[in-house]
């Protein structure tokens, strides 16, 4: 697994339940309690032990843990250059879903060797947006969740989510947009604040 997913984790958990948190959570899953370096390569184990770890320890199912995270990663003030590089998809939630197809590719510009699952995007019934999230790792989708949910309200949408469950390397979840223009949106500028 690389570097930056493990380190997430260890962000994640350090940011939103304390330094003492994280170092348990490390000695549970014999992860590195200095962290992890963000360009390395790990072995899978070792992300499959930490999130072991998170829902022994935070007393959660691990797809709650997996969308706090992605909420976290696109919510929290440390992690603000992934907010920036999703929110350039689209001035609105709905152009947001359609340029979920390119992410892994504008994330390969900035991070070559991450290894984001593929996103597939269709149109279904009734309105209904069908996102596909194709990994053999099992999860990315529950993490997808959280950050639609928390780009939705970025953007101002009102939206349903639904994560359908996961079939293969396959993991489904719906998206009613019930109204795009909802509530004002959080501005956003492409470049950081200095």
């Amino acid at each position: 697994m690389h570097g930056l997913v493990n380190r997430a984790i260890q962000c994640f958990v350090r940011d939103t339940y304390g330094g003492t948190m994280w170092e348990r959570l490390a000695r549970q899953s014999d992860a590195p309690v200095a962290g992890f370096e963000a360009m390395f390569v790990y072995d899978d184990e070792v992300t499959e032990r930490m999130l072991c770890a998170a829902e022994d320890l935070l007393g959660r199912d691990r797809a709650i843990v997996l969308e706090d995270l992605g909420t976290y990663l696109v919510s929290h003030p440390n992690v603000g250059s992934l907010r920036r590089l999703l929110r350039f998809g689209g001035d609105t939630f709905p152009e947001f879903l359609d340029s979920l197809d390119d992410l892994p590719s504008r994330a390969a510009l900035a991070v070559p060797e991450l290894e984001l699952p593929r996103f597939d995007v269709m149109q279904g019934e009734g309105g209904i947006v069908r996102v596909l999230c194709r990994s053999p790792r099992a999860g990315f989708g529950h993490v997808l969740v959280g950050i639609m949910r928390t780009l939705a309200d970025d953007y101002g949408a009102l939206v349903l989510l639904e994560h359908e469950g996961r079939e293969g390397e396959n993991e489904w979840i719906s998206v009613s947009v019930l109204s795009a223009d909802f509530a004002q949106g959080r501005p956003f500028q492409l470049a950081a604040d200095r």
